[in-house]
C-alpha cells in the first residue's frame, strides 16, 4: 500500500512539470509573435508586397536599303506576330501546357498536316506524356537508377526522357491535328526565356487568329499579339545575294555568335543578319530596341509594364549600285551565256558560267556584280552573283599588265626593250610560245599582241634563270615566285580586295615554286587563280594611275525618319579609300595604259572594240583549263576580258570571266560581247539620265525636297 501511495504522489509532480514546460513554450511563441508583429511587422508586410523591376527589349524595323539614285531596294513588310513572354523565373511545364491548350483553340501553327506533323519530334511527344498525366512524372522518376539519381537535375531529366518508350506516349492519338497543334505551340513556349518576348508564330497569322488572341489576352498570361517585320526585296532576286539575309525568329541568333550578340543586348530569338550587307552592317541596320520595364510581384507574376526607352528603326543604307544598270547587266550575261551554249552545245558542253564585275575605278563604287549560271541537271539558267567574289579561275593573258609593270619595276625590262618572240623550248617540258611567232617586239607591241614569250622572258630574268634552247633552266631562283606575287598583290591579285562584305575568296596559290616552267605559266596567268572582283580591282588600279581603291557597296548611312519616300540626315559617308599605291613610276603605268588602248584599236581585241565609240582600253585573256571527267582529260578554255572607259578619263572598269568554254571559242567573242554590251548600256543610260537631269545628287535633292515639304 505504501508503494502505491508513493506512486500516486509522484504523478501530479510530473504533470506539473509538463504543464510548466508547455506554458513556457506558449509564452515563447507569444513573445516571438509579438516581436514579429510589433517590431518587424512593417518589414514583413513589405516582403509580402515586394516587387521587382526587370527590363526586356522588343525588336524594331530594320533599316532600309536604297540604290545610288534613291530607289528603294529592301523594305520591311509588317506581319502579324504572336509572342510569349514568360514571367520571372519562368512558368512550370504544366502551366505552359495549359496555356498551349488555351492558345490552340485560337491559333493553328499550320493548316498543312504534314508540316504540322514535322514540327513535332519524338522528344516533344515524350515531354507531352511526361507533363500531361499526373502520375507519369512519378513513373518516370521511379525508372531512374541509383546511379542516375547521382546526376545533375538536367542529366536526370534527360535520363527520364530516354526511359520513356513509344508504348508510353502512343497512348495519345498522334494523327490528331489538334493534338499536334497543342504540342507544337507548347514546344515554342518551352523555348522562351524569362521576360524575353519569344515569337510563337509570325508567318501566316490570319486576321481572325490575331483578333481572337487580342480579345482574350487576359486569359492568356504572357501572350501578346504584335506586329513583326519581314524583309522584302522590291527588285526580286536582283542583287539579293549581296543585300543578304537575316535569320528567322525560330533560329534567332546563330549559336556560334550567341555570346557576342547577347553581350550587345540582343535576345536569343532576335533576327540578325547572316549574309551580305545584312550581316556586314548589322550594327547599323538593327536600330534601337524598345525597352520595356516589367514589374513583377513576389511570385514572379507581371503586374505592370512601362516603356522606358522608345524604339528607333534601324538606319538606312545608300548603296553604290545602280539597280537599273544591275538589271541590264544580269540580262546581258544571261542572254550571252544562253546564246553561246545553244549555238554550239557540243563544243560548249562544259560551259556553265559568265561572270562580271563593274566598278568605278576612281571611287571603288560597285556599279554591278553579276553571274549567270547554267544548271545542267535542271536545264535552267539562273543568276548567281556570289560567284563574282567566291569563284576563282585561271585568268590567262588578262593579267599581263601586272607582269609587264613588275618587269619594269624590277628593272629586267624598260619601256622600249625589244625581245625576240620565238618558241621557248625547255628540256623536259612542252614547248611554250605565243599564239603566233612575232619576231623582235617591244613592250608596247607585246601587250597589244599579247605576247607570251615576252612575259616568259620577264619571269626568267626576275628569277635569274639562264635559258638555252632544249636545256633545263639554269640558275633558277624560286624567290622569283614571291617577287612576282608581291607585285601582283599590290593590284589585288591574290589578296583580298577589301569589299564591304563579310566574306570573299582570294583564289588559289600554286604551291610548287621549284619548277621554273610554272613561273613562266604564272607570268601569263596560267598558274594562280583569281576572282572576277580581283580582276576588276586590278584593271581599276591600272586605270586609276596605280592607286588601288577598296571596292564598296555602301556609300552612305542615313538616319531613318519613318518615311520611305524621304531620307534622313547622313550619319556616315564613305569616300574612296586608297589601299595602296603600286610601287611603280607613273610613266610606266601610262605605258601599260597605252598598251591596253592599243589592244582595243589595233591588237587582239580590235576586231570587237575598234568601232566602240567610248574610247575603251582592254586586255584579253585565254587560259587553258583542263580537267578530268571519268578519267578522261577535257580540253576547255577560260575566256577573260578586263577593261575601262573612257581611256583618257576612266569612269567605269570591268572584268568578264567565262570559264570552261570550248577550245574553238578562243575568239568567238562571248566575253567581248558581254563587255561591249555593258559598256554601251552604261553610257547610254548615263546619257539618258543627263538629258532627264538625273545625276548622283538625286539622293540629296530628294532628301532636301522632302525636308522642305515637311
Amino acid at each position: 500500500m505504501a508503494d502505491k501511495n508513493k506512486k500516486r504522489a509522484q504523478l501530479p509532480v510530473r504533470l506539473n512539470i509538463l504543464f510548466l514546460f508547455v506554458f513556457l513554450l506558449f509564452s515563447l511563441l507569444i513573445l516571438q509573435l509579438g516581436v514579429v508583429q510589433i517590431l518587424n511587422g512593417e518589414e514583413a508586410r513589405e516582403r509580402v508586397n515586394q516587387t521587382e523591376n526587370t527590363r526586356a527589349s522588343i525588336a524594331v524595323p530594320r533599316g532600309l536599303m536604297y540604290d545610288r539614285y534613291g530607289k528603294l531596294l529592301l523594305d520591311n513588310e509588317p506581319e502579324r506576330s504572336i509572342t510569349y513572354t514568360p514571367p520571372k523565373n519562368g512558368d512550370t511545364a504544366s502551366k505552359r501546357l495549359e496555356l498551349a491548350e488555351k492558345l490552340a483553340g485560337m491559333l493553328t501553327m499550320s493548316d498543312d498536316f504534314e508540316e504540322l506533323e514535322s514540327m513535332v519530334k519524338e522528344r516533344d511527344m515524350k515531354e507531352y506524356w511526361l507533363v500531361k498525366g499526373k502520375k507519369h512524372l512519378k513513373e518516370a522518376e521511379d525508372r531512374l537508377t541509383n546511379e542516375d539519381k547521382e546526376l545533375t537535375s538536367g542529366e536526370q531529366y534527360q535520363k527520364m526522357l530516354d526511359y520513356i518508350t513509344e508504348e508510353d506516349y502512343n497512348i495519345y492519338d498522334w494523327d490528331d491535328p489538334d493534338l499536334l497543334n497543342v504540342v507544337a505551340i507548347k514546344k515554342e513556349l518551352d523555348q522562351a526565356y524569362e521576360l524575353s518576348p519569344h515569337t510563337i508564330k509570325n508567318e501566316g497569322v490570319t486576321e481572325t487568329e490575331y483578333a481572337l488572341i487580342s480579345e482574350n489576352l487576359a486569359q492568356l498570361p504572357g501572350i501578346d499579339a504584335k506586329i513583326d517585320w519581314n524583309r522584302v526585296s522590291l527588285y526580286g532576286s536582283t542583287f539579293a545575294t549581296f543585300l543578304g539575309s537575316i535569320t528567322s525568329s525560330d533560329r534567332g541568333i546563330p549559336k556560334e555568335y550567341q555570346d557576342y550578340y547577347l553581350s550587345l543586348g540582343y535576345s536569343r530569338n532576335d533576327r540578325v543578319g547572316i549574309s551580305g550587307l545584312e550581316q556586314q552592317y548589322e550594327s547599323f541596320l538593327r536600330g534601337q530596341k524598345e525597352v520595356i520595364q516589367y514589374t513583377t510581384n513576389n511570385n514572379g507574376d507581371i503586374i505592370g509594364s512601362e516603356t522606358v526607352i522608345e524604339g528607333k528603326s534601324g538606319n538606312d543604307l545608300i548603296l553604290t549600285v545602280d539597280i537599273e544598270f544591275q538589271q541590264e547587266v544580269d540580262q546581258i550575261v544571261l542572254d550571252e551565256l544562253k546564246k553561246y551554249i545553244s549555238q554550239n552545245p557540243s563544243e560548249n558542253k562544259y560551259m556553265e558560267d559568265a561572270i562580271v564585275a563593274v566598278l568605278d575605278p576612281k571611287t571603288g563604287d560597285v556599279l554591278a556584280l553579276s553571274a549567270a549560271h547554267y544548271d545542267r541537271k535542271e536545264n535552267e539558267y539562273v543568276i548567281q552573283p556570289h560567284r563574282v567574289i567566291y569563284d576563282a579561275h585561271i585568268p590567262g593573258s588578262a593579267i599581263k599588265g601586272a607582269t609587264m609593270l613588275t618587269g619594269y619595276q624590277t628593272g629586267v625590262v624598260a619601256p622600249g626593250t625589244y625581245i625576240l618572240d620565238r618558241p621557248i623550248k625547255i628540256a623536259g617540258t612542252p614547248t611554250k610560245s605565243s599564239w603566233r611567232t612575232m619576231g623582235s617586239i617591244n613592250d608596247l607591241k607585246a601587250i597589244e599582241q599579247s605576247s607570251n614569250v615576252y612575259m616568259f622572258e620577264i619571269a626568267m630574268r626576275i628569277a635569274g634563270a639562264t635559258y638555252r634552247e632544249n636545256e633545263p633552266l639554269r640558275n633558277f631562283n624560286s624567290e622569283g615566285f614571291q617577287i612576282m606575287r608581291n607585285y601582283f598583290n599590290q593590284f589585288g591579285l591574290g589578296s583580298k580586295t577589301g569589299i564591304d562584305l563579310p566574306f570573299e575568296e582570294t583564289g588559289a596559290v600554286g604551291s610548287n615554286v621549284q619548277d621554273g616552267g610554272l613561273l613562266l605559266d604564272f607570268a601569263i596567268g596560267q598558274y594562280d587563280t583569281y576572282t572576277t572582283l580581283q580582276l576588276a580591282q586590278y584593271v581599276s588600279t591600272i586605270a586609276n594611275d596605280g592607286y588601288r581603291i577598296r571596292p564598296r557597296i555602301v556609300k552612305e548611312i542615313r538616319q531613318a525618319n519613318g518615311n520611305k519616300e524621304s531620307l534622313g540626315p547622313v550619319l556616315e559617308s564613305y569616300g574612296p579609300e586608297v589601299l595602296n599605291r603600286i610601287d611603280m613610276d607613273e610613266h610606266l603605268i601610262k605605258r601599260v595604259q597605252d598598251g591596253f588602248r592599243q589592244v582595243a584599236t589595233n591588237g587582239t581585241g580590235s576586231g570587237h572594240w575598234a568601232s566602240n565609240p567610248y574610247n575603251v582600253a582592254v586586255k584579253t585573256g585565254t587560259a587553258q583549263n583542263h580537267f578530268y571527267v571519268n578519267g578522261v582529260q577535257q580540253q576547255t578554255n577560260n575566256l577573260t576580258l578586263v577593261g575601262y572607259a573612257p581611256y583618257d578619263e576612266p569612269e567605269i572598269a570591268f572584268a568578264v570571266v567565262v570559264p570552261k568554254a570550248g577550245i574553238g571559242n578562243n575568239h568567238s567573242g562571248i566575253h567581248h560581247n558581254i563587255g561591249n554590251r555593258l559598256i554601251n548600256t552604261y553610257f547610254e543610260m548615263k546619257e539618258a539620265r543627263d538629258k532627264a537631269g538625273i545625276d548622283e545628287n538625286a539622293i540629296d535633292d530628294m532628301a532636301n525636297n522632302i525636308d522642305e515639304n515637311d
